[in-house]
């Protein structure tokens, strides 16, 4: 892990203790040497989107972080929200927030300790990125939304293809509906690092 946590680093990631560890160290100072000094903007494009849909609460956001789209939901009138991150460091930031009724951690990759089909919607922002989570974490999003609840998530325009999400979305047909892919900026027009340019896919469905 670089000595500094970067983006680089996190899409270097390759395990669960990997991701523990880098967001351990990245917790204190994700929000302003990450989110504000590159003026990520992912978080509010998955809040607008998943309110633009009809989306409202309660509503699980998973990979909360620091707790970044739990404010953006909030702003927009959408609660309550759930949180659930591997690193406990960086839900313990988001707790600071007040924008959350439960934090809890938990893998996606390994199912979540939550009763299936208890919230009305889902979201995540960043997670389904290089190093992270691929279209396998899909699964445990779904289980966790009822029936017509929306589910609302940004993928990394590059890992979109790489890691086969279009197949992924085609197997899932017979359980969704409403199905939607939208291009959306991960940084704001500010943003000058090598990413600034970066895309994300914003997929929205129904659950069946």
């Amino acid at each position: 892990m670089a000595d500094k946590p970067n983006l680089e680093s996190a899409y270097a990631l390759e395990t669960p203790d990997d991701s523990r560890k880098l967001y351990a160290a990245w917790a204190a100072t994700y929000d302003t040497q990450f989110a504000d000094e590159n003026h990520y903007i992912l978080h509010e494009q998955v809040a607008r989107h998943f309110a633009l849909m009809g989306g409202f609460g309660p509503v699980l956001d998973v990979g909360a972080g620091t707790g970044l789209c739990g404010e953006a939901l909030n702003a927009r009138g959408i609660e309550p929200v759930d949180g659930t991150d591997i690193s406990a460091q960086m839900l313990e930031v988001a707790r600071t927030k007040g924008c959350y009724r439960t934090l809890f951690t938990g893998n996606i990759l390994t199912g979540l300790d939550v009763t299936p089909g208890i919230y009305q919607g889902a979201v995540s922002a960043g997670t389904f990125t290089h190093g992270h989570v691929g279209p396998e974490g899909i699964n445990t999003m779904l289980e966790a939304v009822r029936p017509q609840g929306w589910v609302v998530f940004s993928v990394n325009a590059t890992h979109y293809q790489a890691a086969g999400f279009a197949d992924k979305m085609a197997q899932l047909k017979l359980f969704i509906s409403d199905y939607s892919a939208t291009e959306a900026r991960i940084y704001g027009p500010k943003a000058t690092a090598p990413y600034a340019d970066d895309m994300a896919i914003l997929i929205a469905f129904r659950k069946a």
